[in-house]
Formats: structure tokens, C-alpha cells, sequence
């Protein structure tokens, strides 16, 4: 059974992650001294301390992340734990391509705090998101059909069966959690975001982006690396580049890319960082997957273990 390291994204972070990374491995502390160092602030203090209202917002939330998964990483790194592609969830994407080698991480931890700010003025009073529990993506694209007189909304975050994300202006994306319940969705609801993400609202925000990007040095994958957005392996750099920008205005495949990597061979799926996110997804996705989480000292001490 081949293995996969993926990596979550926004809505896995939590004060205190990656406190014990820090405390205990050397090689996780200087990801995030790397950090620190690359942004001109403490990431770190904002992961161990919070608070977490600062810790919600967007432009800190992301890179974050990136720090404390790819803390977990290098301590996976270390014990030999060996993977054969990656695959991330939106911001995660930026993670897995750190991973892979086609990132330097100090460039991706720069890039993902460039992604938040641009996403955080881009979405500024102009929409939400909302999760639609309990239909199908046919249904949830009728609902957002339905209400598209109200402004735009449209799918954002196809995660697993019986979970989609839509995003737009928010009197449309009220509308359609409207009508998807009328269809037969068990809950709709909105969520606490900062922004319409994943949505053709982030035009002036993947514009901003492909200028950040150009600034970047990409390289060729060491590893497999699926892109989020339509479940393609991609290898050309211009590619990848093409995809990170079009990323932020599309929908999140995650249905996609996990049946892409179990027809691929990929059936044992590790989540390397905070939270349990995507084993949950996962297993809503996949009966034969097998699914480990790698976030924090002890998980990948049973990890290593159990190899």
C-alpha cells in the first residue's frame, strides 16, 4: 500500500499547536526560528499563544499552519517516515508543495501571509460562505443556480459526500442555503470566515497572487504531487503556478483528488499537522483508506512506532 502525506487548511489551527514540536524536536524548533525570521514577526508565539481571535484571521491563520504541519513534517523527515506523493487542502496545497521540495518553506510561509492579506481585502464586507450538510453537488449547484439573482454564489469546497461549501455575496449565498434546504439538505448554515473564498469573488486577490508568485523560485517535485482543484498530477512549474492562482477562484475538489490517489495506489493517508480535519473527510470519502494523523509529538511517536 503506497503512502501519502496530505496537509490541512484553514479551520484545522488551535492555540497551542505546535508548542510541543518546538519544546522537543530541534529540527521542528528551527522551522519555526525560519519562520519567525522570514515573516519579521513571532508566527510562533501567535501558534503556542494566540490569541485566538488574531490567530483566526486569515493573513496569520495561514502561514501558521504551514509552520506547525511542516514542524510535524521535518520530525516525520527525521524518523524515516517515507511518503510517495502529497496533496493539500486549499492552504495546504502550499504545504504539500513545500514538502516536496518545489517551495522553499521560508518562500511558502512568505507567500501564504501575501495569500491571506490578499484574500482578507479582496473579501472585505463583500460575502461569506456557508456549508450545505446532507445533498449532492447536482442539488447544491441547483441551489446556487437558484439564487444567482440575488449576486453570485457558487460551490467553493467539495470536501466529501454530504458536505459541500458554497461561497459568494451574502444575500445569495442566504438564498441558496434557502433553497438547498428546500431540496432536502439537512443543515445549511454559514460559516465564520473572513471572505468569499474559493469564489470568482477572489479575482482581484489571484491577481495580486500571480504577481507574489513570479517573485518565487519554483522547482520541479521530488515527490507525486496532486493539485486541489481538479485532482491532476502536476509536474511543470508554470503549471503548478497557473494552478495556485486559478485555486483561490475555483472550488477545492477534495472528492477528486482522494479517489484519484486510491485509484493511483495511494490508500494509506497520513494528515501531517493540527487537527484531524481530512481523516475525517477521508473516511467519508474512502471505506478502504487507511488514515493516520501526524500533528504533534505523541501521534508521530505511535507513527513511528507502528512503521
Amino acid at each position: 500500500m503506497k503512502r501519502s502525506f496530505v496537509f490541512p487548511g484553514q479551520g484545522s489551527q488551535f492555540v497551542g499547536m505546535g508548542r510541543d514540536l518546538f519544546e522537543t524536536c530541534p529540527e521542528s524548533r528551527q522551522v519555526f526560528e525560519k519562520a519567525d525570521a522570514a515573516l519579521g514577526f513571532s508566527i510562533s508565539k501567535m501558534c503556542f499563544e494566540g490569541p485566538e481571535e488574531e490567530l483566526k484571521k486569515t493573513s496569520i491563520t495561514q502561514p501558521a499552519l504551514l509552520t506547525a504541519s511542516m514542524a510535524a513534517f521535518v520530525l516525520l523527515k527525521k524518523n524515516n517516515v517515507t511518503f510517495e506523493a502529497v496533496a493539500g487542502h486549499s492552504l495546504g496545497a502550499y504545504t504539500a508543495l513545500a514538502a516536496a521540495e518545489v517551495l522553499a518553506f521560508e518562500d511558502a510561509v512568505k507567500l501564504v501571509r501575501r495569500r491571506g492579506e490578499l484574500m482578507e481585502d479582496a473579501g472585505k464586507g463583500r460575502g461569506t460562505m456557508a456549508v450545505i450538510l446532507n445533498l449532492d453537488e447536482d442539488k447544491v449547484a441547483q441551489a446556487c443556480k437558484e439564487a444567482s439573482s440575488l449576486g453570485v454564489v457558487e460551490p467553493a469546497n467539495v470536501n466529501c459526500p454530504g458536505q459541500i461549501v458554497i461561497s459568494g455575496e451574502k444575500a445569495a449565498v442566504a438564498a441558496a442555503c434557502e433553497r438547498a434546504k428546500a431540496l432536502g439538505a439537512k443543515r445549511a448554515m454559514e460559516l465564520p470566515v473572513s471572505g468569499p473564498f474559493h469564489s470568482s469573488l477572489m479575482k482581484q486577490a489571484a491577481e495580486g497572487l500571480k504577481v507574489a508568485l513570479d517573485k518565487v523560485s519554483f522547482s520541479m517535485p521530488k515527490t507525486t504531487y496532486y493539485s486541489d482543484i481538479d485532482a491532476a498530477v502536476m509536474k511543470d512549474v508554470n503549471q503548478i503556478k497557473e494552478s495556485l492562482v486559478r485555486q483561490l477562484m475555483s472550488p477545492v475538489q477534495w472528492i477528486k483528488v482522494i479517489e484519484k490517489m486510491g485509484l493511483d495506489g495511494f490508500n494509506y493517508f497520513i494528515e501531517v499537522g493540527p487537527g484531524k480535519v481530512l481523516n475525517g473527510l477521508i473516511r467519508k470519502i474512502s471505506k478502504d483508506a487507511q488514515i493516520s494523523n501526524a500533528g504533534d509529538v505523541e501521534t508521530i511517536k505511535i507513527l513511528c512506532e507502528a512503521k
